[in-house]
């Protein structure tokens, strides 16, 4: 079993990472993770993107269908850890912000 802080906060992050331990994800492996900005308007402005390209290098952007709103994606390898995606989280939407634009969602594939 891997070792990792359970005293997770009680907000949506920490019931995500509560989801991921109830299924003995691997918290100290290396894993790609996802993460979503979401903006005010679409197509989100060319500097936003300039933006997050220079942060976090390789997008996907994901325009707006009968389903979704549309978002940008980027991904981090690396563990996964409370501290290491919120803060990520709060860059990205501090960054963005400017831009309508915020990073709320985010996952990792088993």
């Amino acid at each position: 079993m891997t070792e990792f802080d359970a005293n997770w906060p009680d907000d949506a992050d920490g019931d995500v990472f509560r989801r991921l331990a109830a299924i003995e994800f691997e918290f100290a492996k290396t894993w790609s993770v996802d993460y979503n900005v979401d903006f005010e308007s679409w197509p989100p402005s060319g500097p936003a993107l300039e933006l997050l390209r220079f942060m976090y290098g390789e997008l996907a952007v994901f325009p707006p269908d009968q389903s979704d709103i549309g978002y940008v994606q980027f991904q981090i390898v690396g563990p996964v850890t409370y501290e290491g995606v919120t803060s990520v989280q709060r860059r990205a939407s501090s960054a963005m912000q400017l831009f309508g634009g915020v990073c709320e969602s985010w996952g990792v594939m088993r």
